[in-house]
């Protein structure tokens, strides 16, 4: 994973520790797998469909209302 042991790892986590606090942590942790299931999510749906009048019908719809 990276290069990096099991030394370095709880270096990193015990800076993590002492930078956020362990209060903080389980806030971080939720906010990061939200934002990961979100992700996720967002790119297994389908494309939004676009509703949006095309213009050849837009033009025959004004033309029925000014008669």
């Amino acid at each position: 994973m990276f290069g990096l042991g099991a030394t370095e790892l709880i270096i990193i986590l015990v800076i993590v520790v002492i930078l956020f606090g362990a209060r903080r942590l389980p806030e971080i942790g939720k906010g990061i797998g939200e934002a990961i299931k979100n992700f996720k999510k967002s790119t297994s749906e389908p494309d939004e469909i676009d509703i949006t009048p095309d213009k050849k019908a837009e033009e025959s719809g004004d033309s029925k209302g000014n008669q």
